[in-house]
């Protein structure tokens, strides 16, 4: 039986993870579910399915909110009051990286942005395996959180990076020669920079293949979660920026690749479904039987590759720049974008604002005193992230 923490249990993946484990509830146990505390009914129904010792919510005041909807969620459900054993309540800013630091096997951390970094670090120090869905802590942190890990502790959860490490298994890692990420495109492949001068944030949100929340569906249509995506595998993986590909797979079927030095290529194959590395980071290293539908090879069907087009979508190469950049750059890459998908969403900004403004901006820092001299610390990474949010903020405002 393996204890279970839940980051951001409210959101797309920490909904999923729940029911994974409702699913195998011979196998795991929720202990804790953290959430920001926008939607208090949903975290108070899942408090009372699950039943975890503590619970945090990231905003201070939603403490009283939580009790009160404890105690209604459980009269509509038909209990007495006396039936309701109310949890360990923390909250504030830093209720979720208190949870990640307590008594667990396994953390999963599925919170937006940049606000996992302190989790994912506390879990890290606790000696839980992280089960890592929160991409942009370790792409902000970098070898703080690398160095942190002991070797198995650190398991990715998105689908891409669990195919990476399924097809990392077929060899050692001095034959692994190139790193694929497959991408579906988003919903504007094969569009032109002019034909997405005009899209909406309604038509944005319409991804081909995921349902996820908006910063993640967002950033899927701008390619920056690919960017993400890219500079995650390099340092999950440690595999050089230049021997990572990324190729345009609208199926959505192969995950990812693993090219090999003797020219083989291992590719982790089935039907779109985060329940599957969802069930395969909460029981790592071992498969869970019947996580997820495979892929029905009784019916026709057709599997397309196709290269990405830099020049309509930049926010790969631009992850790439940042890179191979001053060690706080990742921060500012994905500072500025998040400020961006607000302003974008607010019709504050065009869509192609939102990957010219983080060029600018890391343009900016890299020649600027702060990039040249940025060591990478904790402090460092912060401070990054609120000059590039600060960057961005004037350069959104500039174009309402």
């Amino acid at each position: 039986m393996r204890d279970i923490v839940i980051l951001g249990s409210t959101g797309s993946i920490g909904t999923q993870a729940l029911e994974v484990i409702e699913a195998a509830a011979d196998r795991f146990r929720v202990v804790g579910l953290a959430a920001g505390g926008s939607d208090i009914a949903l975290l108070a129904r899942q408090v009372l399915r699950h039943r975890p010792a503590s619970v945090a919510v990231a905003r201070a005041t939603a403490v009283q909110d939580l009790q009160l909807a404890l105690y209604a969620e459980a009269k509509q459900a038909g209990w007495n009051a006396g039936d309701v054993r109310l949890p360990r309540i923390l909250a504030g800013p830093s209720a979720a990286a208190e949870l990640a630091g307590s008594a667990a096997d396994v953390v999963l951390n599925g919170i937006t942005g940049s606000a996992g970094l302190q989790p994912t670090l506390a879990a890290l120090a606790a000696g839980a395996t992280l089960a890592l869905a929160n991409k942009e802590s370790l792409v902000i942190g970098g070898r703080l959180v690398t160095e942190a890990a002991a070797e198995g502790q650190l398991v990715a959860v998105d689908s891409e990076h669990s195919a990476i490490a399924q097809a990392l298994r077929a060899g050692r890692a001095d034959e692994v020669d190139r790193i694929i990420l497959t991408a579906s495109g988003g919903p504007f492949r094969g569009r032109t920079r002019e034909q997405l001068a005009d899209v909406t944030p309604a038509e944005a949100m319409k991804h081909p293949t995921w349902d996820m929340g908006r910063v993640i569906t967002t950033n899927s249509a701008t390619l920056v979660n690919k960017g993400l995506e890219l500079l995650e595998a390099h340092l999950l993986y440690d595999v050089p920026l230049d021997r990572i590909d990324v190729v345009v797979h609208p199926q959505s079927l192969v995950h990812s690749m693993v090219q090999f030095t003797d020219g083989s290529t291992i590719a982790q194959c089935s039907p779109p479904d985060m329940k599957l590395p969802i069930a395969l980071a909460l029981n790592w290293p071992d498969r869970l039987p019947g996580a997820a539908r495979p892929c029905d090879w009784s019916a026709a069907t057709a599997w397309t590759f196709e290269p990405l087009d830099d020049d309509v979508f930049p926010a790969v190469e631009l992850a790439r720049r940042a890179g191979a950049g001053p060690a706080t750059a990742p921060a500012v890459y994905n500072a500025a974008n998040e400020v961006c998908v607000d302003a974008f969403h607010d019709g504050r900004i065009g869509f192609g604002d939102i990957t010219d403004i983080i060029a600018t901006v890391l343009a900016d820092h890299a020649t600027g005193a702060a990039g040249r001299d940025a060591e990478l610390t904790v402090d460092a990474v912060l401070a990054a992230d609120a000059w590039a949010r600060a960057e961005a903020g004037k350069a959104c405002g500039a174009r309402a």
